[in-house]
């Protein structure tokens, strides 16, 4: 995607693989998500499962555990997936972290979990994505490399 105009940065799968460093299971937009608590079921962008994956008892090809979800915004979704659907995700008791990674500027907004809460914060370009569960860091370069967004 050298020089590609898009409205959003490629997946981040690889980069999350690497800086995992095979420590948890990663997996593209294909890996559905179940939350039992809301009878719901999507499919993030990325997926990470720290520990073994368990699938759900209504449906053996999602899974119920997933400890990080990554979410590309796009104009249509970015104010479903930041509402309605982040706050599904907030039930998932393994759920350690979301990641919405920006079609409209280099930032990744990181809402993660502290014991029953969450908090958000908004990592910019230069700056580096650091998750303490799992432990990670991936910079906000690293993601849109490459990548022009698309202003219009």
């Amino acid at each position: 995607m050298l020089g590609s105009r898009c409205a959003a940065p490629p997946l981040p799968v690889h980069l999350l693989g690497n800086a995992l460093d095979g420590r948890c299971a990663v997996f593209s937009s294909d890996l559905k998500v179940r939350i039992e608590a809301t009878n719901f079921s999507t499919f993030p962008d990325a997926v990470v499962v720290c520990g073994p994956v368990t699938t759900s008892p209504i449906d053996a090809h999602a899974v119920v555990n997933p400890t990080v979800v990554v979410e590309v915004t796009s104009p249509s979704t970015e104010d479903y997936d930041r509402g309605d659907k982040l706050s599904r995700y907030k039930q998932l008791p393994s759920l350690r972290a979301v990641l919405f990674v920006s079609h409209r500027a280099r930032r990744v907004t990181v809402v993660e979990r502290a014991g029953s809460t969450f908090s958000e914060r908004d990592v910019r370009g230069g700056e580096t994505v650091v998750l303490s569960d799992p432990a990670l860091a991936i910079g906000v370069d690293a993601i849109y490399e490459g990548v022009t967004l698309d202003r219009a």
